[in-house]
């Protein structure tokens, strides 16, 4: 299907430009979401009688947006989340939760913004562009760990996993003390409070 595009959209064009796409992205996307127009000669018409008032309008939504670009200068958000010793979430931190970790830090954004291309599954500093404007996007710092004192860590640079596994240590307790003397399957606990191993 040929549309008539009515804003910027990565990889296809510019304000005017006509481009072709599949007709399920034009109908299920482009059309619905008012970024395009079906290039049909009323539309072209419709598009160029308008050009100059669309034009200015996504003029002042970008100025809009570069002044808001300015206050994500540096902004990150922390995001705790249990997560197992190798550090694999139990679940994932998704467009949702980081539309809440970011209103929460004072930067009002809409779902559509954020721009995630898979869920985080694992614990660890990602950079996740977030779109203010088709022409202008920003990037956030997202730092999801177990706990405050990983999460800050992280943010100092410390690869919280690769210490984890190369010096034995635990960071925040989440590592069970190892018994070279234990059955199999009994715990560093149980064999501190003095309990004898089955013998089998």
């Amino acid at each position: 299907m040929d549309v008539i595009l009515l804003e910027r959209v990565e990889k296809l064009g510019a304000i005017g430009d006509v481009v072709k796409v599949k007709d399920g992205f034009a109908r299920n996307y482009l059309l619905p979401n008012k970024k395009a127009l079906r290039a049909n000669e009323a539309n072209r018409k419709v598009f160029e009688a308008n050009r100059a008032r669309i034009e200015a309008e996504n003029a002042n939504r970008r100025g809009e947006a570069e002044v808001e670009a300015k206050s994500f200068k540096d902004a990150s958000v922390t995001i705790i989340r249990q997560a197992s010793n190798v550090g694999q979430l139990y679940g994932s931190v998704a467009v949702r939760d980081l539309v809440e970790a970011l209103n929460d830090a004072g930067h009002k954004v809409a779902k559509s913004a954020i721009v995630l291309d898979k869920p985080i599954k694992a614990i660890g500093v990602y950079d996740v562009k977030v779109a203010l404007h088709p022409e202008v996007s920003v990037t956030v710092k997202v730092n999801v760990a177990r706990s405050p004192e990983e999460a800050e860590m992280q943010a100092s640079g410390v690869d919280v996993m690769a210490q984890v596994f190369e010096e034995g240590r635990d960071t925040g307790g989440f590592l069970e003390k190892f018994d070279p003397n234990a059955e199999p399957g009994a715990t560093a606990e149980a064999r501190d409070e003095g309990e004898e191993p089955a013998q089998g």
